[in-house]
């Protein structure tokens, strides 16, 4: 049976211009399907590096995020040592940013070559806490994955299809080229998920998890609005209620996960697994904390390489604007400082702040 949602998407045709666009995008990922992974990694670090050249307001956005993370992490000692010279080096903070770009490129040619991008993973993937992951996915259903903007996706993506034991079902943002999404849904939905739009997200999602299913979830930027502030890189910043929304409603544990590039094709992996807050607290105060707990996970999957968050080319922090090439060192920020004026303290939840290791188990 054709559901309403199913026949407005077939009939959502886009212009001539859309379909010839879209069409090129197909032929273009079987060609990418076909070369080697080290020529295409090449080729998309120079397609990076003129992307940079051909884009300085991006650039500026991506520099100010970036000479934000590389003060915070040099004031907390933590990160590579490439991402804390850039708090003081220009030229360092000039590399990071450039580097960005040539991630940007490598995630769209991942995305588009996603078969070849599996085998990839398959073939040189390292989970860097095994424990936790194999604890996650011997769990079944319902159960609930966020990540971020960050490293491979296509990572992820393939990891969550070879172990998941449920059925899951992640959303989509809308795009103003309906050619183009359905080009990418395709793609996303070749991995195993079930694609649901933005508008029907909230009830399918449910539904999912009512079943004993899974939920995939792109949680570091609140595209849609309506997020709820928290701490990041000692920042307020807003991130989408929905993985600690989904958490607490259903009892379902919340597990945060990435997979960052480490050459042209070898990855690490890390999940940790986030301890609901105590139940005695109240509902609003129990999902603040568990998002304030994600975005603690999001700054330890951030830290060995920010040139890697996608979401650094977008504003992030309010407090965080566009930074000129060859600016001075960034302000300097007091390790275990307070927050911020108006940025959400962590709230407890029973747990220390989550690292690489260690193994929590989930609220049953």
């Amino acid at each position: 049976m054709t559901t309403p949602d199913g026949a407005r998407r077939r009939d959502e045709r886009g212009t001539a211009v859309q379909r010839a666009r879209a069409a090129l995008v197909v032929g273009l990922a079987a060609i990418l399907g076909r070369l080697p992974t080290t020529f295409v990694g090449g080729v998309s670090d120079a397609l990076g590096e003129l992307w940079y050249r051909l884009a300085p307001d991006r650039a500026a956005i991506a520099r100010g995020n970036l000479a934000h993370v590389a003060a915070w992490l040099a004031a907390e000692g933590r990160g590579s040592a490439r991402a804390r010279a850039a708090a003081s080096d220009p030229a360092a903070l000039e590399r990071l940013v450039r580097a960005a770009f040539r991630h940007g490129v490598r995630t769209y040619a991942e995305t588009l070559r996603a078969g070849a991008t599996a085998r990839d993973v398959r073939r040189g993937l390292v989970i860097e806490s095994p424990e936790a992951v194999d604890a996650a996915f011997a769990a079944g259903g319902p159960i609930i994955f966020a990540t971020l903007h960050f490293g491979s996706m296509m990572g992820v993506s393939t990891v969550l299809s070879d172990r998941i034991r449920v059925p899951i079902t992640a959303p989509m943002e809308t795009l103003g080229d309906p050619e183009l999404q359905r080009v990418l849904r395709r793609v996303r939905e070749g991995g195993g998920a079930r694609i649901v739009d933005l508008r029907e997200a909230r009830r399918e999602l449910r539904a999912a998890l009512a079943r004993g299913e899974g939920v995939g979830l792109v949680a570091d930027r609140d595209i849609a609005g309506g997020g709820v502030p928290v701490t990041l890189f000692g920042q307020p910043a807003s991130l989408p209620i929905g993985p600690a929304y989904l958490a607490i409603d259903t009892g379902a544990p919340l597990h945060v996960a990435a997979t960052r590039r480490v050459a042209h094709d070898r990855f690490r992996g890390w999940l940790v697994t986030l301890p609901h807050p105590p139940a005695d607290l109240p509902r609003r105060a129990r999902i603040e904390a568990l998002l304030q707990a994600e975005a603690r996970a999001f700054e330890d999957l951030v830290a060995p390489a920010p040139e890697q968050w996608w979401s650094v080319f977008y504003p992030i922090w309010e407090a965080v604007g566009p930074r000129p090439r060859g600016a001075g060192a960034a302000p300097p920020l007091a390790a275990g400082s307070p927050a911020p004026i108006g940025a959400v303290p962590p709230a407890p939840v029973g747990a220390n702040r989550p690292g690489p290791e260690p193994v929590r188990e989930p609220r049953p």
